[in-house]
């Protein structure tokens, strides 16, 4: 399995956004949804998140379906969600 670091190198993850909504937006319980060549790598996504976080924001991972960016989940009491996706 890949860690982290050969992730970001095959994958645009685009984390420093994550980040800049993440502060714009004071979230503090963040979604991330991911598509299903993603769920495996999610764990290690999260560690990276919460470092960089400073572990003061708590994330939770959708493990339903992904069907593209109109799957929304239907989750209360969210501050923010995240879509990981595939582009060309």
């Amino acid at each position: 399995m890949k860690d982290i670091k050969d992730l970001e190198e095959e994958y645009d993850l685009e984390l420093d956004k994550i980040i800049k909504k993440i502060k714009s937006s004071k979230a503090k319980l963040v979604l991330l949804q991911f598509p299903d060549g993603l769920k495996p790598y999610a764990t290690s996504i999260v560690t990276k998140l919460e470092k960089l976080t400073n572990n003061k924001v708590r994330f939770l991972i959708w493990l339903g379906s992904c069907f593209g960016a109109c799957d929304i989940p239907n989750v209360k009491n969210i501050d923010l969600l995240v879509q990981f996706g595939h582009s060309n």
